[in-house]
């Protein structure tokens, strides 16, 4: 959520934001309801403070055992006015917010300008390696090596729904137990467990409503949302708090399951486990100081990268324009991986700023120790990573011309000291 202030001040910006974004929100409409409503409270403590003098004028009539009957017939005129003009507020604040939830948050200045075609490339690390055999893609393999089973996952929910099995089901245990150390042994990051359950305040706070309710999986009788990501259920878990500047920054790595109904987005390959309607991610959520989010963001971003570092995997990082943006991010990194089999880059995790326009939605804020005023905090968060294309890359990256699976050394320990997987056809 902007800050009202802001869209009053900056109208012409924050229409330009919204342009840019893709998103839809009447700013015009917004200004003359947050006109209107200025006016409604200006009017409606005028009417009170007649009401309190008259009041006093009653109980002074009385006292001096006066006539106050026209006195109380102008109070209670007044009392139906103030009830009319709150009312009337309550609409105009309604509609105010039905809005101001419909507007994403601005882009930061050196995020450029344009649609996925103008993201623009940041740095490459390490090599695609190039088999000296015809690498296949990890749906040959995993097949081969019966590590997933997809038509099995498909009669039991449908497509985007994997059934991993024997080595594949451990290897997806010890990718995330690898990460999780990692970020909390070396990278300062306190682990968490978060419900994979969630209520519409909580998706709200993070910004997924009300824009993207029909990308989510809804359980309509309790009216909770399966999460998209870690993200929503960890942030969430301060909403409404005012913490002491002592506590920040909170870094938190969370691993959990994910769901989303967008998974076999047209255009894109779906096949294996290229785009899932259900996958295991781990999360890294950050809150900070203002002052300090921009740091803490490339910060995070290298937390991510190292995943792939350790585990030798050829990757490269972009900053997505405008048009690529998520709604709530004032800007965003992917890191892209490369998939030897599809020889392909694909996007294994996203680091985002959000400023403060999640903590207003979820009321997260701080107490500053020198002057005690309450300020917004700065959230962020990145994927660290997910597990389904680091899974790809892994596989394709380290297949072997038998069609085994050579496993890099730091998930060895993890995968109780094997060196392979040869798996069972």
């Amino acid at each position: 959520m902007l800050d009202a202030a802001y869209i009053r001040n900056h109208p012409d910006e924050v229409k330009e934001a919204i342009l840019r974004k893709g998103d839809q929100a009447d700013v015009d409409r917004w200004l003359e309801l947050d006109a209107r409503r200025r006016a409604l409270l200006a009017e409606t403590e005028k009417l009170k403070a007649l009401r309190n003098r008259v009041s006093e004028e009653i109980g002074r009539m009385k006292k001096e055992k006066k006539d106050a009957g026209a006195k109380i017939a102008e109070m209670k005129k007044t009392g139906v006015a103030i009830k009319d003009a709150d009312g009337a507020l309550r609409e105009v604040e309604a509609e105010l917010g039905s809005i101001a939830s419909l507007i994403p948050n601005i882009p930061h200045e050196t995020v450029p300008v344009g649609d996925e075609s103008c993201n623009e490339l940041v740095r490459t690390w390490g090599e695609p390696v190039r088999h000296h055999f015809e690498a296949k893609p990890h749906f040959d393999l995993t097949e081969r090596l019966g590590i997933i089973d997809f038509p099995r996952g498909a009669r039991i929910s449908g497509a985007g729904f994997p059934l991993f099995l024997r080595e594949g089901a451990r290897l997806q245990r010890a990718l995330v137990q690898f990460m999780l150390d990692l970020h909390t042994s070396e990278h300062g990051y306190e682990e968490i467990y978060a419900p994979f359950l969630v209520n519409r305040t909580s998706m709200f706070g993070t910004g997924q409503l009300p824009k993207l309710e029909s990308d989510m999986y809804l359980c309509e009788g309790d009216d909770l949302f399966l999460i998209p990501t870690a993200e929503v259920p960890i942030t969430n878990a301060h909403a409404g708090e005012i913490l002491d500047e002592s506590r920040l920054p909170l870094r938190y790595a969370g691993f959990t399951a994910c769901f989303r109904r967008e998974a076999g987005a047209a255009g894109k390959d779906t096949r294996g486990l290229n785009r899932l309607h259900q996958f295991d991610k781990v999360e890294l959520v950050r809150f900070e100081k203002p002052e300090d989010s921009w740091d803490a963001l490339e910060e995070l971003l290298g937390h991510a990268e190292e995943v792939l570092r350790r585990l030798d995997l050829a990757y490269r990082v972009v900053i997505l324009a405008t048009g690529d943006l998520s709604f709530a991010s004032a800007k965003t990194y992917d890191i892209e991986v490369w998939a030897a089999g599809q020889k392909n880059w694909l996007e294994v995790s996203s680091c985002s700023n959000f400023v403060d326009f999640q903590a207003r939605r979820a009321k997260i804020r701080y107490r500053d120790a020198e002057t005690k005023k309450v300020r917004f905090v700065h959230t962020l968060n990145g994927s660290g990573l997910a597990l389904p294309r680091l899974t790809i890359a892994l596989l394709e990256r380290y297949q072997c011309a038998d069609g085994t699976v050579t496993l890099p050394e730091p998930l060895r320990p993890y995968m109780g000291g094997a060196v392979s997987i040869g798996g069972r056809a």
